[in-house]
């Protein structure tokens, strides 16, 4: 597996980001100042799995990604309030959940990519492919440790960039809000990142 691999995961088109969207998110928050208990469920629910599946990317254990996430809503239930709409409330969590992930595992480097190139959603427990053989799921299961081995060699930089596009699939928008950096500089990330990690992949053969 190469970088094109990881590239072809990438969205297709760009969530719309619209003046009804904001408005939406700006109502709940409205609700949640109001005391509507209601409205942080919704935030809960709608984003849960969103933020847990970012958390087990980065911390590759289930418990600890349970913990994370908790503690990433209680930050999120804490700041609603002040939640302004200068953004989409997608990328506000996402930008508080990474911000959390970072502190929590700093140092760590114990990000997780083992599972990140299959369809279908991220789960605690890996779910059998029907449709390869024993000897296709070792290859996938090798380039996998692969990737996860190179990722770990690329500038933290460059890593979260590639993570976020590549992996989260999130427009370059999104990201760039989220790191609070311009859409060419996350480009630029992206595609360094993209170069390194081929560089690394190839001198591994």
């Amino acid at each position: 597996m190469d970088v094109a691999s990881i590239s072809a995961v990438s969205r297709a088109s760009v969530e719309p980001r619209t003046a009804t969207v904001y408005s939406a998110d700006l109502d709940l928050v409205e609700r949640h100042r109001q005391g509507d208990a209601r409205a942080f469920d919704e935030v809960h629910s709608r984003f849960f799995e969103m933020v847990y599946n970012l958390a087990l990317r980065m911390s590759n254990e289930p418990e600890e990604a349970a913990d994370l996430s908790q503690e990433i809503f209680l930050r999120v239930f804490r700041h609603l309030s002040g939640f302004a709409g200068r953004s989409s409330l997608k990328t506000w969590i996402y930008r508080i959940a990474l911000n959390h992930c970072r502190g929590r595992l700093a140092g760590r480097n114990r990000w997780s990519f083992l599972r990140l190139f299959e369809e279908g959603e991220v789960t605690s427990e890996p779910l059998p492919d029907l449709s390869r053989g024993p000897v296709e799921l070792a290859e996938a299961a090798e380039d996998g440790l692969r990737i996860e081995e190179g990722l770990r060699h690329l500038p933290v930089d460059f890593r979260e960039a590639v993570v976020l596009r590549d992996l989260e699939e999130l427009s370059y928008e999104e990201i760039a809000e989220i790191l609070g950096i311009r859409i060419g500089t996350v480009r630029s990330r992206i595609a360094r990142g993209r170069d390194r990690l081929r560089t690394w992949l190839e001198s591994q053969r």
